[in-house]
């Protein structure tokens, strides 16, 4: 078809086609043709180029195709079983309305998933002294809390991408958040030792496969993702601030298991969440209902992930550096109190000073954002991991009661944003396609550390005496940084 010029006026008819027999007058169509069932719009399919006229009213707008090709008349009633593409302007506008409402309670579900993960390993430390006086025992066998712990995350580390591959992120996120829920149950009666432990098994279980999930879900959402995760990792310090100041009052109760009882409804709480916002549905499939289709790099994940992710040197490397880093964390912060009590003359409000700890974690994830966006993510990595070491060493040297609770308060503040500077430097040095299997590795396996390396800690000062634990930390912070040292900055060629 030769190229032509259409010049649309306001008195001019368009053209239409009737599904009837054309009407045998000539003229403007009648009512009757002109009835909605009887009408059907003919599109043309195909490049068109569009300009104004010079000094033509805006009335008056020229079209000029430059390839005509087949097409078919679509009725109204097809209309109505159109695919998505086919919506109507009014209907996607609609949709673009909604979407931002379902990311941000998607998100919001995150941030309580974080925030309970907080209060769990805040909840630990103002309990033990008296967990050790319940059950009669020392400080190797109340480590056992931290080996149930561990072997959960383990577990969970081992078959986070299987699960999520088999039964798809939702259902993962559910079975976790209901594996924590389980713990809970198990720990408030305060049943004998064995069971208690257990429960801390689930507990571990759960909170792996959750933070996961959480951190998976929010490094795949396409803007301002340090940010969203840097408030995501304050709320994992807001639980943990939290958890300490119910728990120091529930130890000096009779009834000091009753603080799981509180845990119980916050978990019970997560679960309805988990289960009512993500509904059981894959990542790929939430990500698309808030506007974040499949990237184009992701059907290279077919095959065998775990072999696709095993034989990524930096992923070991980051899980090593999570698995310390959580560990130094969850060490200071519950064993701390012990600490302060058996060396340094505290009461029974020391549980407190584990609260200033994570406290501190928390502000630092939001108020340093602008130091690492001008220092730079890996070079603020280094610097707070140093100023960590040199405020460590002030409360190990100096016998100060007041000045170890100001000094770990601000290690939890340099503490802080290391966390989610990592997750945001894992985007940028993983293929697209394995990213999520990666960060679920390194989050699942990392979090481990927040049992072994307590443990550890908690075996040797059966041994030598809690005053262990600030060579412990100090090592583990030059550790720390020396792994940092060995992640690249930019991302390796991928084949």
């Amino acid at each position: 078809m030769d190229d032509v010029e259409i010049v649309r006026q306001a008195d001019v008819v368009p053209h239409l086609h009737y599904k009837g027999a054309p009407s045998s007058k000539a003229g403007p169509p009648s009512q009757h043709e002109l009835e909605p069932e009887n009408i059907a719009l003919e599109p043309l399919q195909l490049p068109v180029q569009c300009h104004s006229t010079g000094s033509l009213p805006a009335a008056i707008v020229s079209v000029q195709p430059v390839e005509r090709s087949s097409h078919t008349v679509l009725s109204r009633s097809a209309s109505r079983r159109s695919t998505p593409q086919s919506t109507t302007p009014s209907q996607a506008a609609s949709a673009t309305r909604r979407l931002p409402f379902q990311a941000h309670l998607m998100y919001g579900t995150a941030l309580v998933i974080m925030f309970l993960a907080g209060w769990n390993d805040g909840t630990t430390g103002p309990l033990l002294p008296r967990i050790q006086v319940v059950y009669g025992i020392g400080f190797a066998v109340v480590s056992l809390i931290f080996v149930f712990n561990f072997i959960g995350f383990a577990v969970a580390a081992a078959l986070n991408v299987y699960l999520t591959d088999r039964f798809g992120f939702g259902k993962v996120l559910f079975f976790g958040a209901l594996s924590q829920l389980v713990g809970y149950a198990l720990e408030a009666p305060a049943p004998p030792f064995p069971l208690f432990v257990l429960g801390q098994f689930f507990m571990g279980l759960g909170i792996a496969l959750q933070l996961s999930g959480a951190n998976t879900f929010v490094a795949g959402l396409k803007q301002h993702v340090s940010t969203r995760l840097a408030v995501l990792h304050a709320c994992y310090g807001a639980g943990a601030l939290s958890s300490p100041l119910v728990a120091t009052q529930f130890s000096q109760m009779p009834r000091w298991s009753f603080h799981y009882l509180v845990s119980l409804g916050l978990a019970l709480i997560n679960v309805c969440m988990i289960a009512s916002v993500f509904k059981f549905r894959t990542l790929e499939a939430l990500l698309t209902q808030i506007g974040i289709p499949p990237g184009p790099n992701d059907d290279r994940a077919g095959g065998n992930k775990y072999k696709q992710i095993m034989r990524l040197r930096d992923v070991h490397l980051l899980a090593l550096f999570i698995l310390i880093y959580v560990g130094t964390e969850v060490t200071l912060g519950g064993w701390i109190v012990t600490y302060v009590i058996d060396l340094r003359g505290g009461g029974p409000s020391s549980g407190y000073i584990s609260s200033g700890f994570f406290g501190g974690l928390m502000v630092g994830r939001i108020v340093l954002l602008g130091v690492n966006k001008l220092v730079g993510e890996r070079r603020a990595i280094f610097l707070y991991g140093i100023l960590c070491i040199g405020l460590e060493i002030v409360v190990w040297l100096v016998p100060s009661l007041v000045g170890g609770a100001v000094a770990v308060s601000c290690v939890g503040m340099l503490l802080g944003p290391i966390y989610p500077l990592v997750m945001s430097h894992s985007r940028r040095i993983f293929p697209p396609w394995l990213l999520s299997g990666c960060i679920g590795w390194i989050a699942g396996f990392g979090q481990a550390g927040s049992a072994f390396l307590p443990f550890v800690t908690g075996a040797l000062a059966s041994k030598v005496g809690i005053k262990v634990l600030q060579p412990v930390v100090v090592s583990m912070m030059a550790l720390l940084v020396g792994v940092w040292a060995l992640v690249p900055n930019t991302p390796r060629r991928f084949d």
